[in-house]
């Protein structure tokens, strides 16, 4: 099987590294700028399930794909997806099976209208890990599952091919006939998790120290709310698991979105806010925080989008 992965950031490189480690046939879509750091450097990780280290990875630039592959794990973050979707485009022919592995539901709608239902699966990671200044992936936990599926639940010939070829890589394979329940279901978890821990610029353990871990929780119930509306509401285990995160005394957990805040970043948040409130926007008339979440999140983004537009201003007068 011939698998392209889009991007060798956090996300694609410790998965696109593991199937290497395994011997399979991977090709990494990279800007330029990535390929060189690639090839100087190698494709490096480190990683308390075992380290990689991978020389000369195989990648290659958009404008040079020639050739159909069989599977194209898409790895980007959601407001690259439309320059994502005409990088890899090339690569998609007939029989060419796309594996998204971004948060929310919104991607699927796009990447529908790009390519059509056939080609497209369901997929997810639960994975913490982080891309170095050095281009080196530090995987955080020992969290590193990759599920996927058929859209419409069924179990696939290609299906058990991807999961015959992720089979040997050290990490949890999980093809799934219930990917759409798994998908809404960490969606509810990451909204939650960001709207708090953005919203109140802290972790769970500061939100608990506070006694604010109430917010939290009437977060997970508008955010449960809008999936049941949609006919995905999380199941008893699922809303365990969130309650116990948001929970936790002393954790230090925050959302990736706040670490962009603070970084001063592009963040997701149309794409896992924005659009959580769009799909409930006649489910509930008590949903009252995200919609204020949002709100600040889109605060951000325009006071950060007139700053860089005034950036070249200021270094012209200095």
């Amino acid at each position: 099987m011939r698998i392209l992965v889009v991007g060798a950031g956090a996300l694609g490189g410790y998965f696109g590294g593991r199937l290497l480690q395994a011997r399979q046939d991977v090709s990494f879509l990279v800007r330029q700028p990535r390929a060189v750091q690639l090839a100087a450097h190698g494709l490096l990780v480190d990683s308390p399930a075992g380290d990689i280290r991978v020389a000369s990875p195989p990648t290659v630039l958009a404008h040079k794909l020639r050739s159909h592959y069989d599977l194209v794990i898409v790895a980007c973050k959601a407001y690259d997806l439309e320059a994502t979707i005409a990088a890899f485009a090339p690569a998609v022919g007939p029989q060419t099976a796309i594996l998204p592995l971004l948060n929310g539901i919104r991607h699927l709608d796009r990447l529908t209208e790009r390519f059509g239902y056939a080609r497209l699966l369901g997929g997810l990671a639960v994975i913490s890990a982080s891309l170095a200044d050095d281009g080196r992936v530090k995987h955080l936990n020992r969290d590193h599952t990759l599920a996927f599926g058929e859209l419409d639940g069924t179990r696939s010939e290609r299906v058990d091919a991807i999961a015959a070829a992720f089979a040997a890589a050290r990490f949890d394979s999980q093809p799934s006939e219930r990917i759409l329940q798994a998908m809404w279901e960490k969606w509810v978890h990451i909204a939650t998790l960001a709207s708090a821990t953005s919203l109140m610029r802290a972790s769970v353990g500061d939100l608990v120290q506070a006694g604010a871990q109430d917010v939290a929780l009437e977060l997970l119930n508008e955010c449960s709310r809008i999936a049941a509306h949609n006919g995905f509401a999380p199941s008893p285990e699922a809303l365990g698991r969130t309650r116990a995160a948001l929970t936790a005394p002393g954790s230090t957990l925050v959302a990736s979105l706040l670490d962009d805040i603070e970084r001063g970043a592009p963040t997701e948040g149309d794409h896992i806010l924005g659009d959580f409130l769009r799909r409930g926007r006649w489910s509930t008339a008590d949903t009252v925080l995200l919609p204020l979440a949002h709100a600040q999140l889109r605060s951000y983004e325009a006071r950060r989008a007139r700053e860089l537009a005034a950036e070249p201003v200021r270094r012209l007068a200095a």
